[in-house]
Formats: C-alpha cells, sequence, structure tokens
C-alpha cells in the first residue's frame, strides 16, 4: 500500500484513480502551468487536477501534449463553476473544458460547490454525461454530510468522489467516515493549508524524526487516513520533493498526534456559508 506516485485507489464505479496528483489551482495560464504539469508527468505524477474557474485548462491540455505520456495513463480532472450549474448550462460548461482540455473524455468531472437549488439539476447533468462514455468518473467538491445525503437520496448514480479542504486544522474525520460507509473517495485539496501549518511544532518534530519535511509528513498522513491528495506546486523542485513520501511510513501514533491537531478551522469558504 502507497508504495509509488502510480499506486491507485478503486473508485466504486471499478476506475482507478492515483491516490497522488498535482493540483493547478492559481497557476498561471500559460508557461507556468504548462511547465508545472510537464515537469510532474515528467517525475511520475499521473494525475492532474483542474477546474474552469482556474482559467488554465488549456495549459493543462497543452502540457499533456507535450508531455508524451499516453493518454490512457493520465488522471485529469476538471470541474464546473458555481455560475455554470443547472442541467443544460452544466453540459454546455462541460463541452467548454473538454474542448479547452483538447481532449476526447475527462476522467472525473466535479461539481465545484454545492450550489443551493442548483447542485440537483447540476449532477443529473454529470449522469448523463457520465452515461454517454464522456467522463469515467463524476463528483463532487466542498460537499459536507447533509448536502451528499440530500443528493444521493435524489441520485441514479453516487457520486465517486468528494474533494473538500483537508488538512492537520481541518481533518474532516466525521466526513472522511461517512464518505467511506458510502464508498466515496475523499480527496483533499490545500493539503498543506496554504503553507500555514509548515512551522507547526509537532509537524517540525515529526519532519525530524522520519527526516523528510513537513510537507511530506503532511501528505503522507493524507495518503494513510485514506484521501487521496493533490499538492500544488509550480516549483520543480518542490513537485519532486512533494511526491517523495513512498519511502516511509508514519506509525499510528505519530498519525493520531497528527489527528489532535484539528480545530476546524478552514483558510476557504465555508460550504454552508459561502456567497455562491
Amino acid at each position: 500500500m502507497f508504495k509509488s506516485l502510480q499506486d491507485v485507489t478503486t473508485l466504486h464505479n471499478e476506475v482507478k484513480m492515483p491516490w497522488f496528483g498535482l493540483g493547478v489551482y492559481l497557476s498561471e495560464e500559460g508557461q507556468e502551468t504548462i511547465n508545472a504539469v510537464k515537469e510532474a508527468i515528467k517525475a511520475g505524477y499521473r494525475s492532474i487536477d483542474t477546474a474552469a474557474f482556474y482559467k488554465n485548462e488549456e495549459s493543462v491540455g497543452q502540457a499533456i501534449k507535450e508531455a508524451g505520456v499516453p493518454r490512457e495513463e493520465l488522471f485529469i480532472t476538471t470541474k464546473v463553476w458555481n455560475t455554470d450549474q443547472g442541467y443544460e448550462s452544466t453540459l454546455v460548461a462541460f463541452n467548454e473544458s473538454l474542448k479547452k482540455l483538447d481532449l476526447e473524455y475527462i476522467d472525473l468531472y466535479l461539481i465545484h460547490w454545492p450550489v443551493k437549488e442548483k447542485y440537483k439539476e447540476t449532477w443529473k447533468a454529470l449522469e448523463t454525461l457520465y452515461k454517454e462514455g464522456k467522463v469515467r468518473a463524476i463528483g463532487v467538491c466542498n460537499f459536507q454530510i447533509h448536502h451528499l445525503e440530500d443528493l444521493l437520496a435524489a441520485a441514479e448514480i453516487a457520486p465517486m468522489v468528494n474533494q473538500v479542504e483537508c488538512h492537520p486544522r481541518l481533518t474532516q474525520k466525521e466526513l472522511l467516515r461517512y464518505c467511506q460507509e458510502h464508498h466515496i473517495q475523499l480527496e483533499a485539496w490545500s493539503p498543506l493549508g496554504r503553507g500555514r501549518m509548515l512551522g507547526e511544532p509537532t509537524l517540525k518534530e515529526l519532519a525530524a524524526k522520519y527526516k523528510k519535511s513537513v510537507a511530506q509528513i503532511i501528505l503522507r498522513w493524507d495518503l494513510q487516513c485514506g484521501m487521496v491528495t493533490i499538492p500544488k506546486s509550480v516549483k520543480k523542485q518542490r513537485i519532486i520533493e512533494n511526491a517523495d513520501i513512498f519511502d516511509f511510513e508514519l506509525s499510528e501514533e505519530d498519525i493520531n498526534a497528527i489527528d489532535s491537531m484539528n480545530r476546524n478551522h478552514r483558510n476557504g469558504p465555508d460550504p454552508d456559508n459561502f456567497n455562491f
């Protein structure tokens, strides 16, 4: 388990998704994103996570072409933004993303936020895209338990993934348990807490103990807790370093020590109090 960067989790529809990937939120459209994605693929990454909202899908698509790795070896995620939610508008938004990425299909398509009154219709559109074979898996982002319950009650197909903010200050244990019980893979965005936890004494101690960086400790913790993780970086050295977490294992005691850092503290918006 967790022996290499190509290790995968099997989603409830049998599609295999890498445990580790590159996030490109706030990576600038153009050379910055192209270089980051190419460096990641060269370093062995096979999963790239973008979104319509990030405005860099074209660069991700360009990098995929230039990287020279067979398309079927890659796992590409993108998302429908809040202003495009609704049945017809989601289908239009999806085609736009597909065109920008210049791909035949998307591996994982996600609803970016649980926009009230809209996410059920949006989900119907995702189910349609899935049935048509345009996406290999569908899921949601930033859904709390009550959103998932509401969606599952109306859905024909259950989400395969729920991507949420998660890091040692926001461990999301209750949500993780709920998702595991319902065979929904939890995925962590902003796993390093936007860099705000790199000075935490507990994490620095563990970094010294395992001879790893604080970032590597956090990312290894994600995996051992059963979460897919997608740290963002545009620096070649950091991209390589972030992925160097497959040669050690945190003890249960150390995982518990990281778990105990939870303060339910969000760096991003609260899905229940977000002005969509």
